[in-house]
């Protein structure tokens, strides 16, 4: 926490790694004392933060006379839209675009912070996006489907998004994902099993936990019906 600046879950991710490993050693009795021996992990409940139907719609249809900002806004859409963090964003070439059998492009590619594999259907959003920016300069320079700014403007540029669209969040690439996850997917029906694949994530334990703050975001807007 105090050298790598980790959060207390990520913090716990750790240690629940070197448990394992600690375990393993314990089993060839190269130690002989179990050091989280009568220790408990507790995670901390995270603060999951998303946009809300309308104000993904206000976001979209915003009209921006800086192009730095109508260029960050697309980003920022793409990944509400795709679910993918910005470093995958960043990272992403024609190479990760696969068409099925039936016509249809998705964007298979493996998650840098895990090395799960993501496997996104392109919604028509997204793919406008990408032919929109194939001719852009930084695209063709860098041989990347999209303008991606560093990830200090980014975050930069998306406050001055929010303030001009009257959002009071702290818009960051991480809201894009999980807006993904709750409005884009989960509030349309897709199924768990289903967001976990196109999340990359390892089982749907994450998932659920989108749900269910889905849940409690709706039965908040329901108390002033």
């Amino acid at each position: 926490k105090t050298v790598r600046k980790c959060q207390h879950n990520s913090s716990l991710k750790h240690l629940k790694n070197l448990k394992k490993i600690i375990r393993i050693a314990l089993a060839n009795d190269w130690i002989k004392k179990d050091p989280f021996y009568g220790i408990q992990f507790k995670q901390e409940e995270t603060n999951v933060e998303f946009l809300s139907q309308e104000e993904l719609e206000t976001v979209i249809h915003k009209e921006f006379s800086l192009p730095r900002l109508a260029q960050v806004r697309d980003i920022f859409i793409f990944c509400c839209f795709t679910g993918l963090a910005f470093i995958d964003v960043q990272q992403l070439t024609p190479a990760h675009l696969i068409k099925d059998n039936n016509g249809a492009i998705w964007i298979r590619k493996n998650r840098q912070k895990t090395g799960n594999m993501c496997n996104i259907p392109v919604l028509s959003v997204a793919r406008k996006l990408i032919e929109k920016y194939q001719n852009h300069p930084d695209c063709i320079r860098k041989g990347v489907l999209l303008p991606v700014v560093s990830n200090q403007k980014m975050n930069a540029y998306l406050k001055e998004i929010a303030d001009l669209c009257g959002i009071n969040k702290r818009l960051t690439t991480h809201v894009a994902r999980h807006t993904c996850a709750t409005v884009v997917m989960l509030a349309n029906h897709v199924s768990m099993e289903n967001v976990a694949k196109i999340l990359g994530h390892s089982n749907t334990k994450m998932t659920q936990h989108y749900a269910k703050v889905l849940d409690s975001s709706i039965m908040r807007d329901m108390v002033n019906v």
